[in-house]
């Protein structure tokens, strides 16, 4: 989230989705970790799909319309 919000405050469409492509990576690193909640059964499946392919999902729209 701190990504978007650095990427925002730049001046360009250009830097702000380069800015989107790192928050995205890091959605990756943090589904690393959902999975590992998961297979300890901290978490069920339908918050991990929320929680893991909702949100990269929403990054990947905002970064085509830029």
């Amino acid at each position: 989230m701190n990504n978007i919000a650095v990427g925002f405050e730049r001046k360009s469409n250009k830097e702000f989705k380069q800015f989107l492509f790192i928050a995205k990576g890091s959605c990756g690193e943090v589904r690393s970790m959902l999975y590992l909640a998961k297979e300890l059964e901290k978490m069920d499946q339908n918050r991990f799909n929320i929680l893991s392919i909702e949100i990269s999902k929403l990054l990947s729209g905002l970064i085509k319309t830029l």
